[in-house]
């Protein structure tokens, strides 16, 4: 992107040549082709006798839809740059407007640029977010809840629409693990970033000699598989356990004993749901749970593989530690992937995460190709 402080013909040129690198990849008229072919679907006698599959059409066709039209708006407002910066070099009255639209067209540029970062199968859907109390005791599933917080505040801060699915409260404070489930454009290829350990030092609140104190939070990421058919699971694999939900979570989780948990016993894995207001919902939804996790173990096995015959050393694993938060003595949040750095802490916990997530996803995208 180009730097304000560059002359403007310098920004002109960099923002021609972002868009036509967009135009290449946004592909505007095959987007124009793929929404008519999906206009005419919605357009079918029958269409909506499937809701479900309705739903999913238009869902794609309002996502495609709104893709293009801000491309659409956003080239021609670059091109408009053009005329507006020959009116302002006879007339200085114009420089301040041709700045704002300078300004406007590059960050529109940027947060469409990102779109390029996204080459995963499922990076444009959903996610679920997972987030568990690892070593640390009572301070590590308080700082389990605090991320939990950071990363339902960013999804809030992006426009996503969050949903708690479960929360298992702490002993004393915290949680010992909650999953939630975001939903907008790119949710999961925008979480992938967070996958990970989450280290946090700081005087521990719990400590009666206020000791400094190191904890731990595991995040896990899975895509939100919608398709039953993407993935086969046996019954006899499964341990269906059901339980009266209670604390963390307040007015979002169910209090009845409609609660599910379920144990895909070859993997391991354990899914949870408790928001539902039925045992037969709660178990669908904890199913589409465990559906997602066991495609985002599928894939990561077969990104270990590539790596493995690429002779590449990968971590993909989920004990890699990936940022450290520093409250004392100094402040300081650091990923230790890309090593973007930031002193606000406490604008990081609160939801700031854009900075991290960029960095990585343009370190994650420049290595996959």
């Amino acid at each position: 992107m180009a730097n304000p402080s560059q002359p403007t013909p310098h920004r002109l040129a960099a923002i021609r040549e972002q868009l036509s690198l967009l135009s290449d990849y946004l592909d505007p008229a095959g987007l124009e082709e793929r929404l008519k072919t999906l206009e005419t679907e919605m357009g079918a006698a029958g269409f909506w006798d499937d809701p479900e599959s309705a739903a999913k059409v238009g869902a794609e066709h309002t996502r495609l839809q709104r893709r293009l039209d801000n491309f659409t708006k956003l080239r021609s407002d670059g091109e408009d740059l053009e005329g507006l910066a020959e009116l302002a070099d006879e007339d200085p009255d114009l420089a301040e407007e041709l700045e704002e639209s300078i300004a406007s067209v590059e960050a529109r540029l940027n947060d469409l640029e990102e779109q390029r970062l996204f080459t995963g199968d499922y990076d444009s859907g959903d996610a679920l977010v997972t987030v568990n109390a690892g070593a640390g005791g009572t301070d590590a599933q308080d700082w389990a809840e605090m991320v939990l917080r950071m990363e339902m505040r960013w999804a809030e801060r992006r426009g996503f629409k969050v949903e708690l699915l479960e929360a298992s409260p702490g002993e004393e404070a915290g949680i010992k693990s909650a999953t939630f489930r975001v939903s907008g454009d790119n949710a999961y290829g925008l979480y992938s970033a967070e996958k990970g350990v989450h280290r946090l030092v700081r005087l521990s609140p719990f400590d009666s000699a206020n000791r400094r104190q190191t904890s731990f939070a595991g995040v896990e990421v899975a895509p939100v598989v919608e398709e039953a058919g993407e993935i086969a699971i046996d019954d006899d694999d499964l341990q269906v356990d059901t339980y009266r939900a209670s604390g963390a979570g307040g007015q979002h989780v169910n209090k009845t004993d409609s609660a599910v948990r379920i144990t895909h016993k070859p993997s391991g894995i354990v899914v949870q749901c408790q928001n539902e207001r039925s045992q037969s919902a709660n178990r669908a939804t904890a199913m589409a749970m465990l559906r997602s996790k066991l495609i985002e173990r599928q894939e990561r096995e077969r990104q270990e593989e590539i790596a493995r015959e690429r002779g590449e050393a990968q971590d993909v694993n989920f004990g890699s530690q990936i940022r450290s938060y520093v409250l004392h003595p100094y402040t300081m949040v650091k990923d230790h992937r890309t090593d973007f750095e930031v002193g606000n802490a406490n604008g990081v916990l609160d939801g700031d995460l854009d900075g991290f997530v960029r960095s990585w996803l343009e370190a994650h995208a420049k290595a996959r190709s």
